[in-house]
């Protein structure tokens, strides 16, 4: 069983690279221990989106009389029903994932794959009981959810996002140990289906490394829903009936009848027989360069394995740029131009520099911020808030980061993106005409400020 390419993980770098490697002429095999789609179809992207859309809908109504509609009744839903929707989905595109791959030639094996030294230039793997030899190798097998040594937590029946997507029964009092964009998502879906919320954080702010401001306006949107936030907060026990936390030298008790985990993902690279190859890792993954090839010549990797961004659409342009140079094709990753996006209501957006990052650089930016509000799309949509809308550009006046408060922001970054993406001017982009009326227009009236 000789190929051309293996790929080890059949997640959004996985499946992508596998159908370029496909259409480039490569003889594909693409190895998958769990599920086609991974994390992102499967326990992450797309069950989450389905569940908070679910969770929008239900906030329309409940805000409907500011738009004139009065629906008869107080709005309720149906849980069953919700996650029935969410599996359906997921089977969906999950199937459609694996019919495209099948009807590309590719070949799909179920089970661990192990990489097992090599012999005349060929790279072996172990799969069961069958032997593969290859040319060329790409390592996708992705993330896991990382669970902190917190005292007691082993002697409670935890969430982490795969639980917390199927339950059907909803807990009265939730905490959520981090408050990252996971976190934050899986706080608004529960608080929209009315439960109390607690966010624990260690950090001063939610969300990271997103925009500062853009995290606070969000916090604040929801603290008035309810959720409470605790932040510079550590976790230091829990118990079935709530958990104990520091701040400030002192000790608190927060109720929760139910914990959720959320304090990252890390890089999955155990019992993968790297050392075989002698690929070398450090603390975040498997280390790269542009071409997302390893220490290897013949290894390449992508998407959470490396540990870099952790994000699927970057996983996605990441298998392309390993099978590009594969196929002897001039292509390099860039990371300037990687969106992130927080998928709660309202969302938040973000892509390139962020003011933190820039400060922290000692690198000189231009500050230019308006509600989202300058659309008027906006102010026709939206009664529950102005939003924020931030562009920023360097000493040459291109644009290197943007930044949204709003619906539908997660629709919207790219526009921004393409610009940090091609290195724009204020000047040049300018030039682009934008439809109206669309919320979008408010990057392009933050250019004339």
């Amino acid at each position: 069983m000789n190929y051309d390419i293996a790929i080890i993980g059949g997640g959004p770098a996985g499946y992508t690279a596998a159908e370029r490697a496909a259409e480039g002429g490569l003889k594909t095999v693409l190895f998958e221990k769990n599920a086609i789609g991974g994390v992102c179809l499967n326990e992450g992207c797309i069950p989450t989106k389905t569940l908070l859309y679910s969770a929008k809908i239900l906030d329309s109504f409940k805000t409907s009389s500011k738009y004139g509609i009065l629906p008869e009744g107080t709005p309720s839903f149906d849980m069953d029903k919700i996650i029935g929707r969410k599996n359906r989905t997921v089977k969906k595109l999950t199937s459609g994932v694996k019919m495209r791959l099948t009807s590309s030639g590719i070949t799909i094996v179920e089970g661990t794959a192990v990489l097992n030294g090599e012999t005349d230039g060929m790279i072996r793997i172990e799969c069961g009981n069958d032997l593969f030899t290859v040319k060329n190798i790409l390592l996708c097998t992705g993330s896991e959810t990382v669970i902190p040594p917190i005292e007691g937590l082993s002697d409670v029946e935890y969430w982490t996002s795969r639980e917390a997507l199927d339950s059907k029964e909803l807990p009265k009092e939730l905490a959520i140990i981090g408050g990252g964009v996971i976190g934050i998502e899986f706080a608004s879906f529960f608080t929209s289906m009315g439960v109390k919320v607690k966010v624990i954080e260690m950090m001063p702010e939610i969300l990271g490394a997103m925009d500062k401001e853009a995290s606070a306006m969000l916090r604040s949107e929801y603290a008035k829903k309810g959720v409470e936030f605790h932040l510079n907060t550590k976790v230091i026990e829990v118990t079935p009936k709530e958990v104990i936390v520091e701040k400030d030298g002192k000790t608190d008790a927060i109720p929760a009848d139910r914990i959720l985990v959320s304090v990252g993902r890390r890089a999955i690279t155990k019992d993968l027989g790297l050392e075989s190859l002698s690929i070398e890792t450090d603390r975040r993954g498997v280390r790269v360069n542009e071409y997302m090839q390893t220490s290897h010549p013949h290894v390449y990797a992508a998407g959470d394995i490396t540990g870099f961004s952790q994000l699927a659409h970057t996983a996605y342009r990441e298998g392309e740029v390993a099978v590009n140079h594969i196929l002897g094709h001039e292509d390099r990753m860039d990371y300037r131009a990687i969106p992130a996006v927080v998928y709660t209501n309202p969302e938040v957006a973000g892509v390139g520099k962020t003011e933190e990052e820039l400060k922290a650089n000692g690198e000189y930016y231009n500050l230019v911020k308006i509600p989202m509000t300058y659309s008027g799309r906006f102010v026709a949509e939206n009664e529950t808030g102005n939003g924020l809308c931030k562009l920023l550009t360097n000493v040459n006046g291109r644009i290197i980061g943007c930044h949204l408060l709003g619906n539908p922001a997660s629709e919207i970054i790219v526009i921004a993106g393409i610009a940090v993406e091609h290195g724009y001017t204020v000047d040049e982009f300018k030039k682009t005409v934008f439809p109206h009326p669309t919320v979008g227009e408010a990057i392009h009236e933050s250019l004339y400020l």
